[in-house]
């Protein structure tokens, strides 16, 4: 374990030095880079922002709140503990409020605990589908987005509801 604070180093060294014995202008390839870089942040910066606007109004407004207490029967009719349900409202639309929410679960219950069991699962086996959409679809033509989110929402949701039970099996 110690050798992986190395790798990035070790990466950073080995490319200079490739690029020195293949005689190509480091900073100048970097420069170059960097600058075709640039438009597609400045293209995808609105989307972001608005994911992350979305995320705080959803939470702040109480619709979060107001969601989970509706859908919480549901939920733990297909075996998902209630204490999660917040967690797979708010994976989609947030990693670092998500993380944040993962942690609060396994301090209060503990790791080894059913409930964080399944928190760690739907945590592991879900992505921040609108901040994935926001950038994948910020530079694409065609926006279809509706059917690509449904698909990926409710994989998410079937995958958080097969990972329950098999933690409740196991």
């Amino acid at each position: 374990m110690r050798f992986a604070v190395y790798i990035i180093p070790i990466v950073f060294i080995f490319t200079i030095v490739y690029g020195k014995i293949k005689k190509v202008k480091i900073y100048d390839s970097f420069s170059k880079g960097v600058s075709s870089a640039l438009p597609l942040v400045f293209s995808i910066f609105p989307y972001i922002t608005t994911i992350f606007i979305m995320t705080e109004l959803f939470e702040v407004s109480g619709l979060s709140k107001f969601i989970t207490e509706c859908i919480s029967p549901v939920f733990t009719f297909l075996g998902v503990p209630n204490q999660i349900v917040k967690l797979v409202l708010i994976k989609p639309f947030s990693g670092s409020g998500s993380t944040a929410l993962l942690s609060e679960i396994l301090s209060m219950y503990g790791a080894d605990s059913y409930i964080a069991r399944c928190a760690c699962l739907c945590y592991g086996t879900s992505e921040t589908v609108f901040y994935v959409s926001a950038v994948y679809f910020s530079t694409v033509k065609e926006k279809h987005l509706a059917l690509p989110i449904a698909i990926s929402l409710f994989s998410s949701f079937i995958t958080t509801v097969l990972g329950c039970l098999l933690c409740r099996i196991i």
